[in-house]
């Protein structure tokens, strides 16, 4: 034993003995092997159809968790996002969250689950993590319902926020197209454009993104040329959104 702890003379040795007594733990292993076989082969079909049922459901319950999983990563990098967004925000906001749509493809209108009760107010602004969407017109105890700046019905003033030029943006009841009214041909304004809230009108606060400018065109003999803009917004996709609280809102909803 001292030999073996302090030299390697014996390392011949255990080689040729590891080798000789492997077969012996192969058939010390013969009766656990056989009970095993006999455990798996006194098993009914049905017990493992049974099993297998099981493991199926198991596996589907699992891959239903992960795809579970995966929604709220996603929901949990659009409220980032969001707070993102909040940084940039010179006016208190509050977070809603879309509880409902409108069934109409003509109205663009969603429900929230903030209303009277958290002091929401009639026109009061409605953005997403990219720009704005909207404004509140009808207030209830617990939720509120917004009109969307794709409405048809819809008139926002913006500005290009290259250089200042204002125009009118209006809703086209497509959640991925609105247009500029009444622009000069001689207007400074080129495809990519980016184009903010202005102010005007004391309904929305300056400097919030609306659109881009997608193109511009000038029918034969029209006076004004055409100019569509893609919304900021994820208008058809945001769940989570933030409340607007503007000076001039909180003074007017204290007025009520």
């Amino acid at each position: 034993m001292i030999i073996d702890s302090y030299t390697e003379w014996l390392s011949p040795i255990h080689k040729i003995v590891d080798n000789a007594v492997r077969p012996l733990y192969w058939l010390t292993n013969i009766p656990s092997r056989i009970q095993e076989w006999g455990e798996i082969s006194g098993i009914s079909r049905a017990d493992l159809e049974q099993d297998n049922l099981r493991l199926k459901q198991e596996s589907l319950i699992h891959h239903g968790q992960l795809q579970r999983m995966s929604e709220l990563a996603a929901e949990n990098l659009r409220l980032r996002q969001l707070l993102n967004a909040t940084e940039l925000l010179m006016d208190s906001v509050l977070v809603t969250e879309v509880i409902g749509v409108s069934p109409s493809p003509q109205s663009h209108t969603v429900t929230i689950n903030r209303g009277r009760d958290d002091g929401v107010y009639v026109g009061q602004p409605l953005l997403d993590a990219e720009g704005l969407m909207g404004q509140i017109i009808k207030v209830y105890g617990g939720h509120s319902v917004a009109l969307l700046i794709t409405d048809n019905t819809h008139a926002l003033p913006v500005q290009v926020l290259r250089n200042g030029v204002r125009s009118i943006v209006e809703g086209t009841s497509d959640y991925n197209r609105m247009t500029l009214k009444f622009v000069s041909p001689t207007a400074d304004m080129v495809a990519g454009d980016q184009l903010v809230s202005s102010g005007l009108g004391g309904r929305f606060p300056a400097g919030y993104p609306v659109g881009t400018i997608a193109s511009i065109s000038q029918k034969s003999g029209a006076i004004f040329v055409d100019v569509e803009v893609d919304p900021s917004a994820e208008l058809d996709k945001s769940r989570y959104l933030l409340l607007v609280f503007t000076s001039g809102g909180d003074r007017d909803r204290g007025m009520q």
